[in-house]
């Protein structure tokens, strides 16, 4: 997929790197079981090494797109769905540096100063293009446009073990401004015009990932679960529900890139449980973690295999 010499290369998504934030999703997500359990195995370690491989793929396919066909990176910037995916680059950042905090900080660190900086560019040129002279309509909206958002609110993740607090609080409340906001358009989108075309569908899942993160975030902004922590998880769990409720509709449609989208809100929600039931004893909470870690694992396991199906068919970089 990386030949310079092949057309495909033109081709190449910036949509690929959801699988570096599902992967590193489930990273985050296996590391929160360890913890709650207090096992002595550390299965996350061996899942971060597989996700920093696969990251490292996707992102030297996507640094020859940028050197070898321009244009195509430009026409991606302007397309009004995939201009939401560019932030996920600087996401996958911020995740790989949460996911080395614990072992190897002296890397962790620098990850998150580039991360940061990355998520503040792209998130800003992103709102500006949508609030600039750029032509949107109403059918353009989708959950995708939530990963901006979302990756402002991971920046605490490993901000504030960090030190970096005063900047763990500017991307969290941007964040969370922007996905109320964002919430607004996407609902009135989703209630008032046409339904979401068939490769966008899984992106109602993003629904779950923002008040997921925000959760975890603002536990360590503010030192513990609080009220307002208690209804950040709790609205994660009424949007589960609701995405729920939609579910026969994704067992119709073939696959795409865009069902990764399932895997990195789930992977939230599942340590957002985790560390609920950690800080509060709850052993319900636990039970809905590790049953979110068991779909979790299915469902990256099913996305692995049909994507390398995908790019053995020579499905995947291909004009839409």
């Amino acid at each position: 997929m990386t030949d310079t010499a092949s057309p495909q290369l033109r081709h190449y998504p910036v949509t690929l790197f959801a699988i570096g934030m599902g992967m590193l999703g489930l990273t985050l997500a296996i590391h929160a079981a360890e913890l709650t359990y207090a096992t002595e195995a550390h299965y996350s370690a061996y899942v971060l090494w597989v996700s920093v491989a696969l990251l490292a793929v996707v992102s030297i396919g996507y640094l020859a797109k940028i050197i070898r066909h321009p244009d195509a990176v430009k026409a991606e910037w302007n397309h009004p769905v995939r201009i939401a995916f560019f932030p996920a680059i600087s996401i996958s950042l911020l995740l790989l540096s949460a996911a080395l905090l614990t072992d190897h900080k002296a890397i962790a660190g620098p990850l998150w100063w580039i991360g940061m900086a990355l998520q503040g560019v792209l998130a800003l040129s992103v709102i500006s293009a949508w609030i600039g002279h750029r032509s949107f309509a109403p059918v353009h909206v989708s959950p995708a446009w939530f990963i901006p958002a979302v990756g402002n609110v991971i920046v605490p993740l490993a901000g504030v073990p960090l030190g970096h607090t005063e900047l763990s609080w500017l991307f969290f409340s941007a964040g969370v401004m922007f996905w109320i906001v964002l919430l607004t358009l996407v609902i009135n989108r989703l209630m008032f015009h046409d339904p979401l075309p068939g490769r966008l569908v899984p992106t109602l899942v993003i629904l779950i990932a923002p008040p997921s993160v925000a959760f975890i975030a603002w536990t360590r902004l503010s030192g513990g679960v609080d009220s307002f922590g208690h209804i950040l998880l709790s609205l994660a769990y009424v949007f589960t529900l609701i995405v729920l409720t939609q579910a026969p509709k994704f067992m119709r449609l073939p696959f795409a890139l865009s069902w990764w989208a399932l895997s990195f809100p789930i992977a939230a929600l599942s340590t957002a449980s985790f560390l609920y039931g950690r800080e509060l004893q709850s052993q319900s909470h636990i039970v809905i973690g590790t049953g979110l870690l068991v779909l979790l694992l299915i469902i990256v396991g099913g996305l692995l295999a049909r994507t390398a199906l995908a790019v053995r068919r020579g499905q995947i970089c291909q004009p839409e």
